[in-house]
């Protein structure tokens, strides 16, 4: 199939662009009039690529999962549950998504088929878990914990946002209030403190030193961030070995490494549940956990633990040997094994560090309100010390 770049009407005349795959354009303006949309022209994109194909939401992924879920359980077939969730879709390219998956199954591919051609939309783990629950007969229990897991990802997101929304607002504030003081206030202020024919005392010196350096050089202090931003970019492009000691560095540094640990591991035991629940093999479920980490030294301990269960070790074992994975996890995995329950007891381990992320961020966001608090005060003191300080000499010499 090509890759074509087409703009279509739909029956209220409003146009729209996309990117749509099809044998030839016959078969392109077929596909869209499936989704309610008259081809106007199009294009074959010579360079075949995803390149600015955005990534579906994973709140469209939520819906999509869930209505599935409830269709099949009421007994409508596949294929008419894609037909029904296409044609009811609000985001465009998730519709034409739907339509090629509609195609293609109508072809004589099997569901997971059809979500592979789509990377867009439906990651390894998708596959893995539909295949898995094809082969099983499972197929809505799949759904319902790809809903399930989806809506917990998305409740995780949102505390991590929420955890770095306040500091990222008063940081701004604070140099917001830095750049005032030192390029407008303070530099109003220097005729009048040399004026007083007084020794000016040091840290009066180092303020106007200061403002001097703002007023003079204030681009290069707006332009260095994102130098040294774009210069970090290119070394860890450069060099790959960097980013295993910066993902060393950030499980490591507080307040924030204990927590980000903590959401890693949650999300890791969480799909590894769900996976092996499915069906689906322990190394195929640590293979598919590997990218789902983000982390390099997770990542290497997991094929570190893949390496060691293909050499004959268990599961507990290989786990402990690596030295990253606490006790918490270690002590469920090795009920898990003792059970047969692995899956309950790594969903056990998701609940824990759930709920402990959940406390820890609120333990942070209470430390960083008075922390930013006290930064801020304490620049304001040292202007008004500063400025203050020769009128009070001034005032004791009069006394005198």
């Amino acid at each position: 199939m090509a890759l074509y770049s087409y703009k279509a009407i739909n029956d209220q005349g409003k146009a729209s662009k996309g990117l749509q795959d099809a044998a030839n354009v016959v078969d392109l303006e077929l596909r869209l009039k499936r989704i309610g949309l008259d081809l106007v022209h199009a294009r074959e994109d010579e360079k075949k690529s995803t390149f600015g194909i955005k990534k579906i939401k994973r709140t469209d992924l939520i819906t999509l999962f869930f209505n599935m879920d409830q269709l099949l359980r009421s007994g409508v077939p596949l294929l008419e549950c894609l037909a029904d969730l296409r044609d009811s879709m609000d985001d465009q390219q998730f519709r034409e998504i739907l339509a090629s998956m509609v195609e293609s199954i109508g072809n004589g591919r099997k569901l997971s088929q059809a979500m592979a051609e789509h990377p867009e939309a439906f990651d390894k783990i998708f596959i893995s878990l539909t295949h898995a629950g094809e082969e099983s007969g499972r197929l809505a229990d799949v759904f319902k914990h790809l809903t399930d897991s989806l809506k917990w990802q998305d409740e995780m997101a949102s505390q991590t946002k929420n955890m770095m929304i306040y500091p990222a607002f008063v940081g701004t504030v604070v140099i917001a209030i830095t750049f005032f003081l030192m390029i407008y206030l303070v530099p109003q202020l220097v005729g009048f403190i040399k004026g007083m024919g007084q020794e000016i005392p040091f840290q009066t010196r180092l303020l106007l030193a200061t403002s001097s350096v703002f007023v003079n050089y204030w681009y290069v202090m707006l332009s260095l961030p994102v130098v040294l931003f774009a210069i970090f970019k290119l070394s860890l492009a450069y060099n790959p070995g960097l980013q295993y000691h910066l993902d060393n560095l950030k499980l490591n540094i507080r307040p924030t490494g204990p927590i980000l640990r903590k959401i890693i591991l949650a999300r890791f035991a969480n799909t590894f549940a769900m996976m092996y629940g499915s069906g689906i093999t322990i190394l195929d479920c640590i293979a598919n956990s590997r990218d789902l980490v983000n982390n390099q030294v997770i990542a290497k301990s997991l094929d570190q633990v893949a390496r060691e269960i293909e050499s004959g070790k268990n599961l507990t074992q290989s786990f402990q040997n690596t030295g990253v994975f606490p006790p918490l996890v270690i002590r469920m995995l090795k009920v898990g094994e003792a059970t047969g329950q692995l899956d309950l007891a790594l969903l056990n381990v998701s609940y824990f560090y759930d709920r402990d992320v959940k406390d820890s961020i609120k333990k942070v966001q209470v430390m960083i309100e008075p922390a930013m608090t006290v930064i801020l005060g304490m620049l304001l003191g040292w202007v008004m010390l500063s400025v203050l300080s020769p009128i009070y000499d001034i005032i004791s010499k009069v006394k005198m």
